[in-house]
Order: C-alpha cells, then structure tokens, then sequence
C-alpha cells in the first residue's frame, strides 16, 4: 500500500500529469499536429495511423489515453518504463467518458495507442464504433471469459466491486439496506452520496437500465434526487465525507474504502467507513473491470501489447492488489486477505460487454436532472 497521508489533503485528479518523467499530451486537435510537422522537413512522414515509424521490437512512442487518475495508475507506468526503456511513454488523462467520447471523434487520426478505461462501459462504446483492434490470445486466455470482450478487442485488467461505504459510528449493521433500491426510503434522505458525472457510476447505472429497464431506473434516479442525495465529483470524496461524518453512506467502488482502512491502520486509528455488499445478486454489487483496448490505428502496436502483457503479468496483478486493493483477474495472483473472493461476491448477472451504451445513460441521468 501507498504510505499514508490524510484523506483531506489528497490531491484531485488532473486531466494531464503536470511534471515529471511521464509526458502530457497537448490537447489541442490533431490537425494542430499535423501543421507542426510539416514545418519540421523531413521530421515526420504525417500524422494519423500508421506515422509513428515504431520498430518491430516496440521501440519509439507509445501514447496512453488513461480513464483511470494518475495517482493509481501512474507508478504501475513508471514500472513499466523502468522495465523498456527504449519505449517513449505519453500519457493523457481525463475520465473515461470523455477519453472515449476523444477517441470516437478523433476516429482513426487519434494521437492514442492505447486506452486504458476506468470501466468495461467506456470500451464496449469504442469497440461498437470499430475502433479497437483485436487482441491476441496470448493475452486474452490471461483472462477469465467474462472480464473480457467476446469480440478480443479489450481485456480487463482488475476487478471492482459497486459497494456500500457506510460510517460504522452511526449505522449498524443490521440497519444496512439489502438493495440499492431501499435507499430512496424517508429514513435514508439526505444521508447518501453518490458520484453521477463519475464512469465507475454511469456503468453501474447503465447496469440498471439492463436489468430493470430505462423507466425503473428513472424512477430510482428522481427518487435519489428527491430524496436529497448528495453529489460528488469522486468516489474518494464519498468516502470522506462518510469518514467526517457529512453523510452516512455512500455508493463507491469498494478499493476506496480499503486504502482508507489501511491509511487508519497505518496511523493506528479504527477507520470508521465500513464495506457492505448488497446480497442476492443486486445490481448495487457490480462486478467491473478496469481494462485496456489497443486502438486498431495504433502506431505502435507492439509497445501497446507489451504494456498490455506487463499489467497482466505477476507483477503487475501484484501492483494493483498491492497498492489500490483492486482484484487481480489473472489466476494464481490473489487478492487483498481482507476482501472476499471475486467468485463469492453476489453480483448481477450482466454482460459487461452490454454496458457500452453510455450516451442512453448520460441521456437518461440528464432526463432525471443529475447529471
């Protein structure tokens, strides 16, 4: 685990690493590039898929476009670029929404190589407008089937669940809702929060509109509204806010609540925010993945695939359990002793694959007016 540093003063995601060895992409379009390299003779051949001149061994650059914060995924790079050095890495951050949303409009001229999605939804939308690239089985039988595309064009990487953060201070166990769905009851207003502009939550919505349909979950997000659940812009920000006391639950990923139980740990305190799991297959206990899709007009396929290799490798599983407390999905790798297996979790049964609708989601939430 990271060492520890209080929760209040953790910094808020940036949309570009700012300093440092790893490199932020400039946002301007791509055309802008393409203008830059013509007054550099002989510098570049252009711009678009297939310019990047890498070498068969995967030398050259590699450009990430990473959904997930700098602050989980950044070491595991940094590792990555120790082990290659001769692989320049570039990364981009934002959320995976709107990465997603980059890449669709910048079709096959994207600067990006690979992108590395905070949920299954945002590379099922890019893989239904046929802009990934098939991977090999080398690197999908890694995989357990279900945490992976049917098609082999995106590959989970780690697994989280969809939980219920709540503050053990002030909530007993047996006063813990059994679904999602109970927290729209009188005795729950004002004492939730929830994070709409969030991926991790917009999948889990989308999960809804699956197993219930688009009317049961409008109904659900205007009784959340109404009944004055708080919004956040991030899941850590839930889980602090349950911690101070401003709320009494919160629906987050449950590795948020591990890493704040080991910074308690750490500081010899009892971290108050405890992990519920909704039982009987409720949809409020997603089971998603975080994972990685190779875009079909990357420049440099192979240091994508080799980065690919590297987050499913040993080491790599052993990062994330490790330092984010997420589950591992390569066999042999096991996950945090505190956390119950992957396979006993009473998840929903939903294709990840089907979680590609995002626009029917961001419509829908905007219909109920919490987005």
């Amino acid at each position: 685990m990271r060492s520890a540093r209080p929760a209040a003063t953790r910094p808020a995601a940036r949309l570009t690493a700012p300093t440092g060895k790893e490199t932020a992409l400039s946002l301007a379009p791509k055309s802008r590039l393409c203008i830059a390299a013509l007054l550099v003779p002989l510098a570049l051949v252009g711009c678009g898929s297939g310019g990047g001149g890498a070498s068969t061994d995967g030398s050259g650059a590699l450009t990430i476009y990473s959904g997930r914060d700098q602050e989980y995924v950044g070491p595991l790079i940094d590792r990555f670029k120790k082990q290659h050095p001769e692989i320049d890495v570039k990364v981009r951050y934002g959320s995976s929404s709107e990465l997603a949303a980059t890449i669709r409009e910048e079709g096959d001229r994207s600067p990006a190589d690979l992108f590395f999605s905070q949920d299954a939804g945002a590379l099922g939308a890019l893989q239904q407008s046929s802009l990934l690239g098939k991977l090999p089985a080398s690197i999908l039988d890694r995989v357990e089937s279900k945490y992976r595309s049917a098609a082999g064009d995106w590959v989970g990487i780690t697994g989280r669940v969809r939980v219920l953060g709540y503050d053990s201070r002030a909530v007993k166990p047996d006063q813990l809702p059994k679904s999602v769905f109970d927290l729209t009851k009188p005795e729950w207003k004002g004492k939730v929060g929830w994070a709409p502009t969030n991926a991790s939550f917009q999948s889990f919505v989308t999960a809804m509109r699956l197993e219930k349909g688009d009317a049961a979950t409008l109904d659900w997000l205007e009784a959340m509204k109404s009944n004055d659940t708080q919004p956040y812009e991030k899941n850590s920000q839930i889980r602090d806010a349950v911690a101070n006391g401003e709320i009494k639950v919160g629906l987050i990923n449950h590795y948020y609540i591990l890493e704040g139980i080991k910074e308690g740990e750490a500081k010899g305190d009892d971290y108050p925010v405890k992990i519920h799991f909704f039982p009987g297959g409720d949809v409020g206990s997603l089971v998603n993945v975080a994972g990685v899709g190779i875009l079909r007009s990357a420049s440099n396929q192979k240091a994508a695939r080799l980065f690919t290799e590297y987050a499913l490798s040993e080491k790599g599983q052993q990062y994330f359990v490790e330092e984010t407390g997420e589950y591992p999905l390569v066999k042999g790798v096991d996950p945090d002793p505190s956390l119950p297996a992957l396979a006993d979790i009473q998840s929903p049964n939903v294709d990840l694959a089907d979680l590609s609708d995002l626009e029917g989601t961001l419509a829908l939430m905007r219909k109920a007016g919490v987005l």
